[in-house]
């Protein structure tokens, strides 16, 4: 997966400070959403995973929020569904972990991500929530559960 957020990240320009590629745990996903209440699913086509999404409690965020974390997808497999697909498993995860509402954060280039978010009730919000360290996303999003 850690792949797949460099290279995504890096077609949106999006790989500076402030952007989720720099966090700690892109380089050890399988340790950092084995935590409770977290959760991660990938895609995959053989043995190379081409996407991915997950959430986890928002970092510095009201008890009942969780944030929907590393939704990336090569462009290979954009636009097959599979984004939707993880949105709502993610989601029904959330609503499982006892989660009353889910945060999101992305950039304002992002136009198709910001069009699925929307689409699955998402509503935007004017400033960010929570101490995740993304200063360079320009766009927030949440949702009740």
């Amino acid at each position: 997966m850690e792949r797949v957020i460099q290279e995504v990240m890096a077609e949106y320009g999006a790989s500076g400070p402030g952007f989720s590629v720099h966090d700690e745990e892109v380089a050890c996903m399988s340790a950092a959403y084995s935590a409770e209440r977290a959760f991660f699913l990938v895609i995959s086509r053989g043995e190379e995973v081409v996407g991915g999404a997950g959430v986890a409690p928002l970092d510095g965020g009201p008890a009942g929020v969780c944030e929907l974390k590393k939704m990336y997808f090569l462009p290979e497999v954009r636009g097959l569904g599979f984004g939707r697909d993880l949105l709502h498993r993610c989601l029904a995860a959330a609503r499982e972990r006892g989660f009353e509402r889910c945060y999101l954060e992305t950039h304002d280039r992002m136009v198709e991500a910001r069009g699925l978010y929307e689409s699955a009730g998402f509503e935007p919000l004017g400033e960010p929530m929570g101490r995740t360290g993304h200063h360079g996303c320009n766009r927030w999003y949440v949702s009740s559960l």
